[in-house]
Order: C-alpha cells, then sequence, then structure tokens
C-alpha cells in the first residue's frame, strides 16, 4: 500500500458540512482512497509521497455529466458557426460520418485532456455514431491511458432521414446491432465497485433520432444489470418539442415518463424547455439534469431553470456538452458561466458562488449516482485538484475569499491533479500525454474530415 501527503495547502475545500473549508490544510491519502482531512499540523507528518501545496487551494476534482468528446475534431466549422441545433447538426453530421476508430481514439484523448486540466477528475461522454468501424473500445483505451475516471455512454441513433428522423441514414444502426453492443460493453467494461474508474451507461440520443421502442428496449436491457443508468437529451430546443408534440402528442417531458425514461438511475441532458409540473416530476422520480450553459448559449437554446430546479430537489450537475456546440472543455469555466447564467435570469441573487461549485461537484456526483466522489472526506475516492492562487488571474480575488475567486475570477489551469490516488498533473504538466505531439496528430484528422465537405448543407426538420 503507498500514502500520500498533500500539505500547508492555503485552503482545502472539502464540501463536507463538518470538515468546512480548512485553511493551511492538508489531505492524507492511502492507495486511492482518503484517509485523513484537516489542518496540517493534524495529519501524519510521513509519506511515501509527499507535496508541498503552499499557495494552492486544494478542492474535490469537478465532474463533468454530458459530453461528445469527439466533437473536438469540429470545432469552429464553417456553416456550423451561427446556426441552431437542427441546421448545426445537419451540417456536422456527414463530417462525423468520417470518423474512425483513430479518429475516436484521438479526440478522446483531447477533450480529456483539456477536462482535467480544467479542474475535471470524472466525466461521462455520450458517443451516439459509430462510423467506420469505431467503438466504443476506442475510447476506452483512451480513458485508461490517460488516467481519467470515466463513465462511458454506449449511445446509439436508429431513426434516419428516410424514416423521419433527423440524422442521415448512414449515421445510424440497426436497432438488434445496437442493443447487442450494450451488452457487449456493459458484460466487457462495466465496473459498479466503489471507486471504480469505468462504468457504462445507455444512451440512445434524442427523441428525433430513435424509436420509442429503443428508449423502451434500453432502459429494460441497463436495469437488469447493476448501475448501469440511463442518460439522453431531453427538452433542449423549441424545434425538439414541436417535434415531439407532432409526432408523439406530448412533450419532451412526458414523453420521456411514458417511455420508462424517469427516475434516480437516469439524467437528461440540457432540459431547458420544462415546465414546473414537469420540474416537480423530475424531482419526485429523482431524475436528473446535465446543465449545459455554454452550448446552450453558443446555440441560441435558451436557460435551464436551474434555480427552479434545485429548490424542487431535482438532481442537477454541470456539463460542457460536446466541443463544437461549445468550442471549450473546461470545467471550472463551465461553473462561472452557470452561475452567471441564472443571474441573467432572475438576479445577482439567483444562484450563489458556492451553489455553483456543489453543482459541478456533489451535485455531479449524485447525478452520476456516485456516493464516493465530488467530497474530500474520509473514505471517499482519492479525486482532488490544486489550484494556485498566486497568478495573475486570480490575484486580489484569492486573498478575500478563495473559493470565490475560483467561479468569479478565472482559473486557467489547474497547478495539480489527483485520480484515483494517482498523480496526473504536476506543477500545471499533464503526465500522462505527449500534447505537443498529440495536438499536431489531432489537427491533422480534424482537417482531414472536415475537407470533405466544404459545404454546408440546409435542412429544416418539418
Amino acid at each position: 500500500m503507498s500514502t500520500k501527503l498533500i500539505k500547508n495547502a492555503a485552503v482545502v475545500v472539502t464540501n463536507d458540512p463538518q470538515l468546512g473549508e480548512i485553511p493551511d490544510g492538508g489531505v492524507f491519502i492511502r492507495d486511492n482512497v482518503i484517509e485523513q482531512v484537516g489542518p496540517t499540523a493534524h495529519l501524519p507528518s510521513q509519506a511515501d509521497e509527499v507535496i508541498d501545496a503552499r499557495h494552492l487551494a486544494i478542492t474535490p476534482g469537478l465532474i463533468n455529466t454530458h459530453h461528445h468528446f469527439y466533437q473536438t475534431l469540429t470545432r469552429a466549422v464553417p456553416g456550423a458557426q451561427d446556426q441552431e441545433l437542427f441546421d448545426w447538426l445537419v451540417r456536422l453530421y456527414p463530417i462525423w460520418g468520417e470518423m474512425d476508430s483513430e479518429a475516436v481514439y484521438v479526440s478522446t484523448l483531447t477533450a480529456m485532456a483539456e477536462m482535467i486540466l480544467s479542474g475535471c477528475t470524472t466525466s461521462s461522454d455520450h458517443l451516439y455514431l459509430y462510423p467506420n468501424n469505431s467503438s466504443l473500445d476506442d475510447q476506452v483505451r483512451a480513458a485508461q491511458e490517460i488516467g481519467m475516471r470515466f463513465h462511458v455512454n454506449r449511445g446509439s441513433m436508429s431513426l434516419g432521414r428516410s424514416k423521419g428522423g433527423l440524422p442521415p441514414d448512414h449515421v445510424v444502426q440497426e436497432e438488434d446491432v445496437i442493443l447487442k453492443d450494450c451488452q457487449r460493453v456493459i458484460e466487457k467494461y462495466h465496473d459498479p465497485s466503489p471507486y471504480s474508474m469505468l462504468r457504462v451507461i445507455l444512451g440512445p440520443c434524442s427523441p428525433f433520432s430513435v424509436t420509442p421502442d429503443l428508449m423502451r428496449q434500453s432502459a429494460r436491457l441497463a436495469r437488469s444489470y447493476e448501475k448501469v443508468t440511463l442518460h439522453t437529451h431531453v427538452a433542449e430546443t423549441k424545434d425538439e418539442e414541436t417535434f415531439c408534440l407532432q409526432k408523439f402528442n406530448q412533450r419532451p417531458a412526458r414523453l420521456m415518463e411514458s417511455l420508462e425514461w424517469v427516475g434516480p438511475d437516469v439524467w437528461w441532458a440540457h432540459s431547458i424547455f420544462v415546465n414546473q409540473d414537469e420540474i416537480e416530476m423530475m424531482a419526485q422520480t429523482g431524475t436528473g439534469v446535465a446543465h449545459c450553459p455554454s452550448s446552450n448559449m453558443r446555440l441560441g437554446s435558451g436557460i435551464c431553470p436551474v434555480r427552479e430546479m434545485l429548490d424542487a430537489g431535482v438532481r442537477v450537475g454541470i456539463a460542457v456538452d460536446g466541443s463544437a456546440s461549445n468550442d471549450a472543455s473546461h470545467l471550472f469555466g463551465e461553473a462561472r458561466n452557470a452561475l452567471l447564467l441564472q443571474r441573467v435570469r432572475l438576479g445577482a441573487s439567483a444562484l450563489t458562488v458556492r451553489e455553483a461549485f456543489q453543482i459541478a461537484t456533489r451535485g455531479s456526483a449524485a447525478v452520476l449516482g456516485r456516493e464516493d466522489l465530488g467530497v474530500l472526506a474520509p473514505g471517499k475516492a482519492a479525486d482532488l485538484v490544486g489550484i494556485d492562487l498566486n497568478t495573475l488571474s486570480l490575484s486580489g480575488g484569492a486573498v478575500h475569499d478563495p473559493l470565490a475567486a475560483l467561479l468569479l475570477c478565472t482559473v486557467e489551469r489547474v497547478a495539480l491533479s489527483i485520480i484515483n490516488g494517482r498523480v496526473i498533473v504536476r506543477n500545471g504538466e499533464l503526465l500522462t500525454l505527449d500534447l505537443e505531439r498529440h495536438i499536431h496528430r489531432h489537427n491533422a484528422i480534424a482537417k482531414k474530415i472536415v475537407s470533405r465537405h466544404p459545404e454546408p448543407e440546409r435542412f429544416k426538420l418539418v
């Protein structure tokens, strides 16, 4: 067994109501589990590895509840820069159809590297198209190499344009193929144990890209296994609401309820267009939400009613969403935008700094069904980050309230990241990936797949 001691931190933000925020604090780790948290003077003085965290704020690692890693290849693509969701998708679907295993693997590393350096230690991802023999295995390999805790989503699309859906037919799969592969990846990769580094999610993409039958069958398959959870896009845009009303005579949230897609093992991405009755239903059933503020602004979709959800008791977590609808994967930045966007709606007291931080940590952990994450306390997973408070972007803020400065100012990158007891970032440098070589490889793939589709396609779903 190995031990680590993080000591002399400017502050340790525990997220534990009993422990609070500890000045001159530290954390003692044994293997991959936190054993002690407290003032440095009260911790063991020796360990196999000692990290002096002077000038650092130590916090739980942030947790991302919704992403599309592969979209790092199509950031800022012409023809998708100024479109709302449906036209944005129609422009990008053909490009995504050019991906192969290497593209999925490389883009996953890119997204994970960016998130780790921005404070994220656990992420989910939603991969819902598998062209050219790509597979979920490509993402798993990347996660294991870079060292991120991962909830991997076997997403799916089965409703092509010829059958009334939005995606082109060549990027969808037959439903028996989808369900067979869902079972395969669960049985190959899913680890429901405490401190698990890899869990599997099932995620039919959206009401306009899968059939109701696939939604029901996916839910029943997931629930036949331990802690296999369910995730999809719900109520993201007015276009989606119109589609559901015309096709199913139900609003998106009520459609999900009728398809067995509510419960403590379910969370929805976005959930902008939900009314108060639907919010109450979500709270009563335990259905969670991945709040994606930057993506919602980028696509002009709207603002999620986070304040009302929190007041009703809905589990709410933070998410960057896809890197082609956010164009960044910066999790501290996302928590900041969540804070500011609620204030645009409801005023400066709508969401406090500490509530926003809770959404990005304990809230996200609850959404993913992880009782072992989001808190620095004995018995919790050893996932933490350290942010250097002695930087230009935090200067003048951190001296007053370090945690508030992390949300109201700018965290450029973390100085330290420990995931599952392993140091992944030290002195601001990612240790598990050669970034210079990787960026060159990623850019070459991005250029290749986009060059095959230079002209935007225009389409409106009726």
